[in-house]
């Protein structure tokens, strides 16, 4: 069964990103010694990939569902796709969390921080931007910065970012993408593309023993479901849906002149 965030969007994935201060190791030896211990345990991911700056281990794309990992320059990034359930993404993301300490001589010192991200994709072919202003900032003060009556919307990406403790090294950012469009607004040539949703937890300096990543882990996907039941969904997700399936033309209350009226 999907989960109950996939069933709300196109694509589901949760992403994790860990983030280090020094360089990760690079040699031969120690890239396959890790890459061929997490195949063991997930036989699916037997693509290994050489991109512009990192190697990557990817498993097939199969109905949509895929899992990918990734080492960076200083960053060990992966990511499952349309998960048949939370806890199936979230276990593929401790394993990691428990077995690159050992293979590639991870330090709490140089642990800068953990990251988890929560993306929705949502298939849109209206234009990206007209559908976020639209949904999101019809009859709210920032409306007026774009408004023309002969103009049109050329970039809308909210992002908003906050901490949750005094001491703020725990944040999260709120992320809405539109894809890419010709310097004069056009999108028509990347109709195919979603309009992205993210939720991006962070934490700082996240442990003091390597063996606590996984609970670090959890802590965020945590926060993280909560965020997304309680502000996401209802506050983006929703709005945004139901503009890209009605166009805004419904039997609602009016929420003020938009950037067309």
């Amino acid at each position: 069964m999907a989960t109950s965030f996939g069933a709300l969007c196109t694509d589901f994935y949760i992403n994790q990103k860990l983030a280090m201060k020094l360089e990760l190791p690079r040699d031969r030896e120690t890239v396959l010694h890790f890459f061929d211990r997490m195949k063991r345990s997930m036989p699916e991911m037997r693509k290994f990939r050489h991109y512009e700056g990192e190697l990557a281990l990817e498993s097939a794309r199969l109905d949509a569902r895929y899992k990918w990992l990734a080492l960076c320059k200083n960053q060990i990034r992966a990511g499952q796709v349309n998960p048949e359930t939370m806890k199936e993404a979230y276990d593929y993301h401790k394993l990691i969390m428990e077995l690159s300490p050992h293979f590639l001589t991870l330090s709490p010192l140089d642990i800068d921080y953990v990251e988890v991200l929560f993306g929705f994709d949502l298939e849109c072919e209206r234009n990206h931007d007209d559908v976020i202003y639209e949904a999101l900032y019809t009859g709210s003060p920032l409306a007026e910065l774009l408004y023309s009556e002969h103009g049109k919307v050329m970039d809308v990406q909210p992002s908003l970012g906050g901490t949750l403790t005094e001491r703020g090294d725990l944040q999260v950012y709120y992320e809405i993408k539109s894809r890419q469009k010709s310097r004069r607004g056009s999108s028509q040539a990347f109709r195919d593309q979603p309009l992205s949703v993210f939720l991006t937890m962070r934490k700082y300096e996240p442990v003091g023993d390597v063996r606590d990543l996984g609970k670090v882990f959890s802590e965020l996907c945590g926060y993280g479901e909560q965020l997304a039941m309680d502000k996401l969904v209802p506050h983006v997700i929703q709005p945004i849906s139901q503009y890209i399936t009605t166009g805004g033309h419904d039997s609602g209350p009016d929420h003020g002149g938009g950037m067309y009226q």
